[in-house]
């Protein structure tokens, strides 16, 4: 970019959020289900799945790294001219309290970067949102970051990711690519499975994996209603693979997720593992980008080119 800029642009780096403690998981499941408190079966549900991982998750802390990482990122390439804060949709800070800290600080323009990869109005779109209803009235404008699959250093970084996970396996390792499910009524016309099947097909073809017997699509961590979610789910996907008999194991690339979290943490490591266990398949997952140094460095230079001059 060259040019004079407008002003100190601010970045929102947005993300689902978790729970801080044990004692934030009922007001953190009321928040998602919109002030509706959940069922005493619900609410234990959730805590026994945290209750697995310690208490809480990894994603808070996972979350902090990834802002640092990426504020450190454009530090290096644009020295003073960013202000970064975190903002998140169903815990403190929230979006909105991300967007007030960035005028506070007297930013000319807000850059809106979700940390998950592909697009859905139902959930990417929906965290622009709050960014442009939260700057209304400011004078400040706002450019949103709706989708970063194609980063080709995202995408390199899923390619190694399988290849390494990979290696130990058997040969006849059936690699499948998940993201998180939503409900179908929202995907009638939404991009989210079309970018999901484009970065699955490239990250495969750069590993070498067949279409037929080397990978395949999935979906996981439906939530608990009564209309349909997208699927397969990946529980049915193993079930039926060790059936086939067509595979010894089975490697799980979560593309979807950035973070190491419940949906990574307990829906996979613990809850597919057992399944696969149960059925006798060999099972492995990829790491997740976490604050990976290439990745973020790209996001950076995409805010770069995203940002007013």
């Amino acid at each position: 970019m060259s040019g004079p800029t407008t002003g100190t642009v601010g970045v929102v780096v947005m993300a689902y959020g978790t729970p801080a403690t044990p004692d934030d998981v009922e007001p953190y499941y009321t928040h998602i289900r919109r002030g509706r408190p959940p069922t005493p079966e619900q609410l234990a549900d959730l805590r026994r799945r945290y209750d697995a991982l310690g208490g809480t998750s990894t994603l808070a802390a996972r979350t902090a790294d990834q802002v640092a990482r990426l504020t450190g990122a454009l530090e290096e390439r644009a020295p003073g001219r960013f202000e970064v804060a975190l903002g998140q949709k169903h815990a403190a800070p929230f979006i909105e309290d991300g967007v007030a800290d960035l005028v506070a600080r007297g930013v000319s323009h807000v850059v809106g970067l979700v940390l998950a990869p592909h697009y859905s109005a139902f959930s990417v779109g929906q965290y622009q949102e709050r960014v442009a209803e939260a700057l209304e009235g400011t004078g400040v404008a706002t450019t949103p970051i709706l989708q970063w699959h194609d980063l080709p250093a995202y995408r390199s970084f899923l390619k190694q990711a399988v290849a390494d996970g990979l290696a130990p396996l058997p040969e006849r390792t059936k690699v499948v690519f998940t993201a998180h499910s939503l409900p179908e009524r929202v995907l009638a016309g939404d991009p989210y499975p079309d970018q999901l099947w484009a970065s699955a097909s490239a990250v495969a073809e750069a590993a070498g994996l067949d279409r037929w017997a080397g990978w395949s699509m999935a979906w996981q961590s439906a939530g608990a209603t009564p209309e349909p979610w997208r699927g397969p789910d990946i529980l049915e996907v193993i079930r039926d693979l060790a059936e086939t008999g067509r595979a010894d194991a089975i490697l799980v690339c979560p593309q979807g997720f950035v973070a190491d979290h419940l949906e990574v943490a307990y829906d996979l490591d613990i809850e597919a593992q057992a399944v696969a266990d149960e059925v006798g398949l060999a099972f492995a997952r990829t790491r997740v980008l976490n604050d990976d140094a290439a990745v973020f460095a790209a996001l950076a230079d995409r805010v770069l080119e995203e940002a007013p001059t």
